[in-house]
């Protein structure tokens, strides 16, 4: 499926983008995984590709500084020399009551656009010049149900959230038709950002229609299929096991 073609993956040393780097390497991909901070966690990825048989790469950077960003993307080049497909994933979220309009600082608000939205914009600004050379190339951006309910682990998250679909749709518009550009908004999924919340984070995802909460590598799987999907482009897909719908 990904034979040959090398791929991107932020925010690779854990959760989903974790799931999706050994998953794009078993069907095939070279692997670029990201990470900001956690090095550990980026070369357990590493070992898992090539425990498989795959070929990765690791590269850090802080995704809101573009520099930073034109730096992983150059640095990726020179290891392969071209690119096909981005994931963009590094992310940040924020525990804090939604009800709490008074007690949120700027602070929190201008970390998570710094990483949810601008750190995906400079990503896909930098990655813009090999992908456009490739005869299909694409974006997948990973929202949030958040962005679309308004309902998450903070009020600045949420937003971010719907921030992220309105970038993946006008990015869409703006590289097309050479780049497809989409973005999957998962529900609850089983990742670190339960520890210790269990309780809220079931409150949030409310009752679910499949009575289950997804794993990464279940995003992991649509993740890679939206990638492949040569018709798909400018869309938000939902992937939560009906927890939009209940």
């Amino acid at each position: 499926m990904f034979e040959q073609k090398v791929v991107l993956v932020t925010g690779g040393s854990s959760g989903i983008g974790q799931a999706v780097c050994i998953r794009l390497a078993a069907y095939g991909a070279k692997v670029i995984v990201h990470y900001s901070n956690s090095k550990a966690g980026a070369e357990y990825t590493l070992n898992c590709i090539r425990e498989q048989g795959g070929e990765g790469y690791i590269v850090q950077a802080d995704v809101s500084s573009e520099e930073e960003v034109k730096h992983m993307v150059a640095l990726a080049m020179q290891r392969y020399g071209e690119l096909h497909c981005v994931v963009n994933n590094a992310g940040a979220t924020e525990q804090w009551p939604l009800e709490d309009l008074d007690g949120i600082p700027d602070e929190v608000w201008d970390r998570l656009f710094a990483v949810n939205v601008k750190g995906m914009f400079y990503v896909a600004k930098a990655a813009r010049a090999y992908l456009i050379q490739q005869a299909d190339s694409a974006i997948v951006n990973v929202g949030s149900v958040a962005g679309t309910t308004g309902i998450g682990s903070s009020l600045p998250y949420a937003v971010s959230k719907a921030a992220v679909h309105g970038l993946t749709k006008s990015l869409a518009f703006a590289l097309a038709p050479h780049v497809r550009v989409n973005a999957i908004a998962p529900g609850a999924v089983d990742t670190r950002w339960w520890a210790g919340h269990e309780e809220k984070m079931r409150r949030l995802s409310g009752d679910m229609l499949l009575k289950r909460i997804s794993t990464p590598e279940d995003i992991a799987e649509s993740i890679c299929a939206m990638l492949v999907q040569r018709s798909l482009t400018g869309q938000i897909i939902t992937v939560d096991n009906g927890q939009t719908m209940a």
